[in-house]
């Protein structure tokens, strides 16, 4: 099983940055952080690494149901997306809630990564 689900698009990262946001809001889903790497490595490391960003992603409804089911779920919210800028274009991946909430043994906490692996996956098919 794999833990992320991932494609590249023909963009810059600003454009990928503005795709990912949109895509995600339709499916309730809003960006509650953005850690940009590479700005990071340059300020504290002073290294140049290539365009890279960690967006937290949450669906509240969903993160409700999930802190109602397990209070200690937070430790794994949010959902963690990245978008890279590679050869061949910007390569944006979510990790995949199934997998990530595996060690969960929760049925509720099962059924709710189902439902939000549905949404991220439309997220990703639609860029």
């Amino acid at each position: 099983m794999s833990y992320y689900i991932s494609k590249t698009i023909n963009a810059t990262m600003d454009e990928a940055f503005a795709k990912v946001s949109d895509a995600l809001q339709l499916v309730g889903f809003g960006i509650v952080t953005d850690f940009n790497v590479s700005n990071a490595f340059k300020n504290k490391l002073e290294i140049d690494f290539r365009p890279y960003r960690i967006l937290g992603v949450c669906n509240p409804p969903f993160a409700k149901k999930a802190l109602d089911a397990d209070n200690k779920i937070g430790v794994m919210l949010p959902c963690n997306m990245v978008l890279q800028l590679m050869d061949k274009g910007v390569e944006v991946t979510v990790i995949d809630p199934v997998a990530s909430m595996s060690a969960v043994d929760n049925p509720i906490i099962k059924e709710i990564a189902q439902e939000i692996k549905i949404k991220l996956n439309s997220v990703i098919d639609s860029l």
